[in-house]
């Protein structure tokens, strides 16, 4: 049994690969990596630019494409299609052999629909068409423009993945369009499935940067422990708010929890652990997604013990800290849900300029 596997068995927490290749797809890579007890794989606008421009892997498929004279967007979709409905291929005998719990694979709507809730809904239920398949996540911003359309996708009775998650107020606002999606869904709850994205360690970069501005040795004492702190009090909200009558209600039909996926899990400064943001963060009906350092760090020196909900009252400490000292939590997880956004993206359409790059050297070569 691999660390990974243990991570699930003794933890209770689910290891997803955060990262997608179409090498790694046709090469058993992919596969080898679920051997290895990977559970899930989640992809974004920038794991896809980092592929599709740096791989030849995907050059035959878009010249055929270029060749119908097809636009530049819809060969990139056409393109994310295939990858997502061959990850999910692989994925789907974990997805059968864990009844439905795990086996997903993510793919987000265009970046630029972040603000647009029409949009969203519509580009939402338009994935869900082209890949239908049980074990696909349509990843949705958790602005406060994309909580109609995770309530809608949720009504329709399909599976959501909310992203762009850093505040504990806001991740109550998507429970809250989850619970009720489900209850305005008019059939069976079962198949329903739905995690939230809560990213953990743009926190800290944010947070440590403001307290390196106050430069106090109180303020550089909590340098490293915001991203944890918020995390951990997001896991107790999400087990206070799937308890009581309203939720056992909900499971009377067969509605199953909007598990905490933790994303943004790689350590961003050097002088952290590198499995910092795992081994902080192990609970029951939780995801962490990681790149594959992270995964193989975890591998080699990870902990596995149930800690996520282990010092509840130091977490609060840790923010009662941080206000005393002036950071404003609120502001920091506003700034980086504008920053996610507009990353995503930036991600995005230097992607579309590269493709378009590309089919100007096919249509020279021609």
């Amino acid at each position: 049994m691999t660390e990974l596997s243990d991570l699930y068995r003794s933890g209770g927490q689910s290891p997803w690969l955060d990262n997608l290749r179409r090498d790694w797809i046709r090469d058993g890579e992919l596969a080898r990596w679920v051997e290895r007890g990977i559970r899930g794989v989640t992809s974004n606008p920038s794991i896809f630019q980092k592929a599709m421009t740096g791989q030849a892997v995907y050059d035959d498929q878009f010249r055929a494409l270029v060749a119908e004279g097809r636009s530049i967007e819809d060969c990139y979709w056409e393109m994310v299609v295939t990858d997502i409905t061959e990850a999910l291929a692989v994925l789907r005998p974990v997805f059968d052999e864990s009844d439905g719990l795990d086996g997903f694979v993510s793919v987000e709507v265009a970046p630029s629909l972040a603000r647009d809730t029409d949009g969203t809904l519509a580009a939402a239920r338009l994935l869900h068409e082209r890949i239908h398949e049980p074990n696909l996540y349509v990843k949705i911003p958790g602005t406060a423009e994309g909580l109609p359309a995770i309530r809608g996708v949720i009504a329709d009775g399909k599976s959501v993945n909310v992203t762009l998650l850093f505040s504990v107020s806001r991740y109550d606002e998507v429970i809250e369009a989850y619970l009720a999606g489900l209850e305005a869904c008019d059939g069976p709850l079962q198949g329903v499935s739905s995690v939230a994205s809560f990213f953990v360690s743009r926190v800290d970069s944010e947070v440590d940067r403001r307290l390196e501005a106050v430069g106090s040795p109180e303020a550089l004492a909590l340098k490293g422990k915001a991203a944890v702190a918020n995390a951990q009090l997001a896991y107790q909200l999400f087990l206070d708010r799937f308890s009581g009558p309203r939720w056992d209600a909900l499971v009377a039909r067969g509605a199953r929890v909007q598990r905490p996926l933790w994303a943004s899990t790689s350590t961003k400064d050097p002088s952290y652990p590198d499995t910092l943001y795992v081994d902080t963060l192990i609970a029951p009906q939780t995801v962490n997604t990681m790149p594959e350092s992270t995964l193989e760090a975890f591998e080699a020196h990870g902990t596995v013990a149930r800690t996520a909900d282990a010092d509840l009252a130091g977490a609060r400490a840790v923010l009662d800290e941080l206000a005393g000292l002036g950071i404003d939590l609120d502001d920091v997880t506003r700034q980086l849900e504008d920053e996610g956004v507009a990353a995503f993206e930036k991600s995005y359409d230097e992607l579309l300029s590269s493709l378009r790059d590309k089919a100007a050297t096919f249509a020279e070569g021609a």
